[in-house]
């Protein structure tokens, strides 16, 4: 039955393309069927007109949920500390100074607290120039303890002195033989909350604008960053990181109400793209994003280009900058996450699933020979490898990794 009306179908469409169909649309004659046909294309002509209208509703109803395609699902954005506070970006000169780069920053800190920030953001290598040859000389043991490392004992002291939350930027840190570039969050407390390491490095070759290897020296970080302050949870990334938007999905995943991006771009990628990248991974996340650069010194071997920013979860410019030393002073309020999101909610409608499928089929598909890494593999791997060997503190990530790996073996046992 199902093959006669197929393959009546069939020729039907062959001949609307037909240029005899075309001359005598008007003087075909009409085509007999048998008395069967008849009988089972005119029920279910009937059955398809009453219920058009609920069937194809029903088949997306069971099919589509959104809601359950993350792996995990993302967690529900957690309730803030309190919902406004102002942040302060501290835009500032960087010398060869060191102990003078230290002292500075410690009297912008304050500057930012007497005009009410109770979190404030430093840029990316503050206390050192931004070359490779700097890094191994101003680098500091931050685990050693506060002589081997005066710049996070500095941030430790001013955080606890003010009761205020400092993202401090990074600095290089030095750990064994292996030198980073890391940043250091501090709570009300004084204490030591957190620490990232750069993730992506920064390694570009523009001819005949600029040329810089950062891991000529530097070594990347491996993993993520988020933590719980008094002023809301912090996803934390470091200049080139912006660039990578499955960073900053997963720290929305993960409730994140702010992302901060220490960062020096440069003369060249500053003009088209600083801004651009902060307002799409505000877009993409929907939440605050913040950033801070030192301030441009033309004379220095790299030249920043400044433009410290705060961008909302809209991708509105809330406060910025231009490239002279300067502090900025601007207000959160993260009731406007949960407005946004329920305007456009994105991460009930974000299909990963489909995504992931489609990357597995075209792989299939394209390069039968190989068998490629899974979606979450493939982009994510430098991220959560450090699972792999259980070092990894967060369950989130655990519980994301075994789910991937349940998803692999299941799909190799179906492909044998």
């Amino acid at each position: 039955m199902k093959s006669a009306i197929s393959t009546i179908v069939n020729s039907r469409i062959h001949l609307n393309h037909s240029p005899l169909f075309r001359r005598s649309i008007f003087h075909r004659k009409p085509i007999s069927l048998p008395p069967s046909l008849i009988r089972t294309t005119t029920s279910l002509t009937k059955n398809n007109s009453s219920s058009s209208s609920n069937f194809a509703p029903r088949i997306m109803a069971s099919s589509f949920k959104p809601e359950h395609a993350r792996a995990p699902p993302a967690l529900p954005l957690p309730a803030p500390p309190l919902t406004k506070f102002k942040i302060g970006l501290c835009q500032l000169s960087v010398t060869a100074d060191k102990e003078r780069n230290i002292a500075h920053a410690r009297k912008a800190i304050e500057e930012a607290v007497e005009k009410g920030a109770k979190l404030v953001l430093l840029p990316e290598i503050w206390n050192s120039p931004y070359s490779n040859d700097s890094f191994p000389v101003y680098a500091e043991d931050i685990d050693a303890g506060y002589e081997a490392s005066p710049s996070t004992a500095m941030l430790s002291e001013v955080s606890r002195l003010l009761k205020i939350t400092i993202v401090g930027g990074s600095i290089p840190e030095r750990c064994g033989d292996r030198l980073y570039n890391t940043c250091c969050v501090f709570g009300t407390d004084g204490k030591l909350k957190a620490k990232h390491r750069k993730i992506h490095l920064f390694d570009i070759d523009i001819p005949g604008k600029i040329t810089f290897m950062e891991s000529k020296t530097l070594t990347a970080g491996d993993t993520p960053t988020i933590v719980d302050t008094d002023v809301g949870r912090i996803g934390i990334g470091i200049c080139y990181d912006i660039r990578f938007q499955e960073l900053a999905m997963i720290y929305a995943a993960r409730g994140a109400h702010l992302i901060c991006y220490p960062g020096a771009f440069n003369m060249t990628t500053g003009p088209l793209h600083w801004e651009l990248l902060q307002r799409a991974r505000a877009v993409d996340s929907q939440l605050y994003v913040a950033t801070c650069s030192p301030a441009r010194d033309e004379a220095g071997g790299y030249v920043a280009w400044g433009h410290s920013t705060l961008v909302g979860p809209f991708g509105e410019v809330l406060a910025t900058t231009e490239h002279a030393e300067d502090l900025i002073i601007a207000e959160i309020d993260y009731s406007l996450i949960d407005l946004r999101r329920t305007n456009l909610p994105l991460s009930k409608q974000r299909r990963e699933n489909m995504i992931k499928r489609e990357k597995i089929t075209r792989e299939d598909r394209y390069k039968p020979e190989k068998k490629n890494p899974s979606f979450s593999s493939t982009l994510l791997d430098e991220i959560y490898r450090s699972t792999d060997d259980g070092t990894a503190k967060s369950p989130d990530l655990k519980f994301y990794r075994e789910t991937m790996q349940k998803k692999t073996e299941q799909k190799q046992y179906c492909q044998q």
